[in-house]
């Protein structure tokens, strides 16, 4: 059993260790931040030699470079549809028919039109020969004197109009005949083939439908060559007069964010989004929204992954460097009348020296170093100041020693 006079004697010993101990913290801290010559810890990082790049980072969507509606071009119920989704079809492969009885209907009856007209200038030029010959009897006779003027005369209009018949019937022949052909290419429309090679991306008229051609063109499918696709990627007004035809790029889709697709911009519009999406010149964009230009660039899609509509991330490479010394540009200071940066750099002993450094291509993440610093230093990036051992119960100084109180017990 400890006496009392005993456990006094631990407590005052408590309290000695305890003040030696801080005293210790407090020195070795002091003397840390005068050695690094700075106010507290400081974040460093090495030059190194690494690759850069400048981009401008874009979002679009994925659209078929060839894409079209195919139509009926006359009235009537969809019979019969010879396709499914997402089948290949070939250009003239059987899409879809109408039901084609009324347009067989026309077509006959244009056809007997025609040979009626063709009856009628039969009719005609043998009226017409009648007249010729009477013509040609009362202009003897007229001239011998054996037939009086008026019956000359009277031949000579029969047979000049039975002429104007014969004209008038072929005229109305060859309308006929135009009215044939006309029938027939409607009835040709009944049978609905590809216009292209392509995939079905939409079914819109299912079989069994009527569709009528004379108040709209009435869509039965979506046809897109995706071999080819293109994205149509919106670029903000602050980066779109840094981007031009020609520039690398590569995006991913959301679907597969590690894959990246190759490409080169084709185009960037002149216009912004809604002046050219708009249907009028009188289209205006609100101050307060932000502006974009449609910027254009097709990637192939052998395998048929990229699929309409798909969000597409584009990075633009407006300039890249490698196998160049770099630094976090984090570590930049200000910029001088020369055009140089300050930079702090940490030597192996703890002190810092501010230099001025030549900068080139910088990405506002990473700078190209062109002189002031060499491959392995320290920058400083960032300094995280010390802050001052909280006093009371439970403060912390230096690693951690915690401040007041004795051992327990005491």
């Amino acid at each position: 059993m400890i006496n009392f006079k005993s456990r006094r004697s631990l407590v005052i010993a408590g309290v000695v260790v305890s003040i030696i101990a801080i005293g210790l913290a407090g020195f070795l801290w002091s003397s840390h931040t005068n050695g690094a010559r700075a106010t507290g810890a400081l974040a460093t990082a090495k030059a190194v030699n690494g690759n850069i790049e400048k981009d401008v980072v874009a979002s679009g969507t994925i659209y078929a470079v060839n894409q079209v509606n195919v139509g009926a071009q006359v009235s009537g119920q969809l019979k019969s549809l010879k396709v499914v989704l997402n089948q290949i079809v070939h250009k003239g492969e059987l899409i879809a028919e109408i039901d084609s009885l009324t347009q067989q209907y026309a077509l006959q009856n244009a056809e007997a039109n025609v040979k009626y007209l063709q009856a009628q200038l039969l009719s005609a030029k043998a009226s017409a020969r009648q007249a010729g010959l009477e013509f040609e009897r009362q202009k003897t006779m007229f001239a011998k004197d054996a037939a009086a003027k008026t019956d000359y005369d009277t031949a000579e209009a029969n047979l000049a109009t039975t002429n104007a018949q014969i004209g008038a019937v072929e005229a109305q022949l060859e309308q006929g005949k135009i009215s044939v052909d006309t029938a027939r290419v409607n009835l040709g429309y009944t049978k609905i083939v590809a216009p292209m090679d392509g995939k079905v991306v939409a079914i819109v008229t299912q079989q069994g439908a009527t569709v009528n051609a004379n108040q709209s063109a009435p869509i039965i499918i979506r046809l897109a060559d995706l071999s080819t696709v293109t994205v149509k990627a919106q670029i903000s007004e602050a980066d779109v007069i840094n981007v031009k035809r020609g520039q690398h790029l590569y995006f991913t889709i959301l679907g597969d964010a590690d894959k990246k697709y190759q490409a080169t911009l084709r185009e960037v519009e002149s216009a912004d989004t809604v002046s050219s999406d708009a249907t009028t010149t009188t289209t205006t964009t609100s101050s307060s929204s932000a502006v974009y230009y449609y910027g254009w660039f097709d990637v192939p899609n052998p395998d048929g992954r990229l699929r309409i509509g798909m969000t597409a991330t584009a990075t633009i490479i407006l300039d890249e460097l490698k196998n160049v010394l770099t630094i976090p540009s984090a570590a930049l200071g200000q910029k001088d009348a020369s055009g140089r940066y300050k930079v702090r750099v940490a030597s192996a002993d703890g002190r810092v020296e501010e230099r001025a450094v030549k900068i080139g291509l910088n990405n506002n993440a990473v700078a190209q170093v062109l002189d002031g610093v060499r491959e392995g230093e320290n920058v400083v990036i960032a300094e995280a100041s010390a802050t001052p051992a909280a006093k009371g119960s439970g403060g912390m100084v230096g690693g951690g020693m915690p401040m007041g109180g004795g051992p327990p017990g005491s």
